[in-house]
């Protein structure tokens, strides 16, 4: 659980830094990369939960303001789950499609923190294409 723990302060951490270079950026595509982690991190966090996601999008145009509450919620609601989570509980949920998967609370939170960075790492690749300063979201940076 330390690990996991560990890599879900970095995720918050991370996500708190991007949002505060982006409070400048007026490129909407990484903006709507960014609201996408943000929107499969509630995702996610619902299935978790054992409640229906099909209503939750995982992509839409919520702008920075919208970006900003959702790192707020999912920062609780993530903090609150990880209080109590039975890593090697098997929960059950249907994806985007409706199709139906099992998978163990410690891959789904796996899952959940490396396909942030991925799409972080993307972020910070269009920061630079467009002459802006990338974003350090470096795990040996958090820890440091």
């Amino acid at each position: 659980m330390k690990t996991i723990q560990k890599m879900y302060d970095h995720l918050h951490w991370a996500n708190q830094r991007i949002l505060e270079a982006l409070e400048s950026s007026k490129d909407e595509e990484v903006i709507r990369l960014f609201s996408h982690i943000l929107f499969a991190e509630k995702v996610w966090l619902t299935r978790l939960q054992g409640v229906d996601s099909s209503h939750l999008p995982i992509w839409s145009d919520i702008g920075l303001e919208g970006c900003a509450e959702l790192v707020k919620q999912n920062e609780e609601g993530l903090t609150t789950f990880l209080k109590e989570a039975n890593l090697d509980k098997i929960i059950c949920y249907k994806n985007s499609k409706g199709t139906q998967f099992e998978n163990s609370v410690r891959d789904v939170l796996t899952h959940v923190a490396l396909h942030g960075q991925y799409h972080r790492g993307q972020i910070n690749s269009r920061l630079r294409a467009s002459g802006s300063e990338p974003v350090n979201v470096d795990f040996i940076t958090f820890v440091r």
